[in-house]
């Protein structure tokens, strides 16, 4: 009795296109969240008038990447949730949230603080901060912490499960 036994190794193409869109998403929001604006800030950028401006155009790109990889990470886990019965329901739960934080960064938090960032009058040598700019900050910081724990958790059940 010749019997040959083939173990392969194979995961789903949604749980690849999953992983993939998740490890490009969060290491992209890390290096920007933890690299580009911090030198930014220390270059001393952050304090001149066109900086508004800038940090609008590198978001507002940086945002749509973002909606099209929660979008994809969405589709890929209901796909996935389809096709597989012992799929966790919190996994489901983790890209959704994932999806409204895209939303709310991309249509409330980057136009609001760009507007409340943009100096409006010429004739204003003092340029200072406006405090409702910090809240937006924290919420927005707040919302990347989610946003990280949630990948996070999401990116390891999917790793884990083959």
């Amino acid at each position: 009795m010749n019997a040959i036994s083939k173990f392969e190794f194979r995961r789903s193409s949604w749980q690849t296109a999953v992983l993939f869109a998740l490890g490009f998403w969060l290491s992209a929001s890390l290096v920007l969240d933890w690299v580009i604006m911090p030198s930014f800030y220390l270059s001393g950028m952050m304090n001149q008038d066109g900086f508004t401006t800038v940090g609008y155009v590198i978001f507002w790109v940086f945002n749509r990447l973002e909606l099209l990889f929660a979008a994809g990470v969405l589709t890929g886990v209901l796909a996935w949730r389809k096709t597989y019965d012992q799929w966790n329901t919190n996994c489901l739960l983790f890209a959704v949230i994932l999806f409204a934080i895209a939303l709310l960064n991309t249509y409330l938090l980057t136009p609001q603080m760009c507007a409340l960032g943009v100096h409006l009058n010429l004739f204003d040598t003092v340029s200072t901060i406006p405090t409702q700019m910090n809240m937006l900050h924290g919420s927005y910081f707040f919302l990347e912490v989610i946003k990280l724990v949630a990948g996070g958790t999401l990116f390891i059940r999917c790793w884990q499960k083959s």
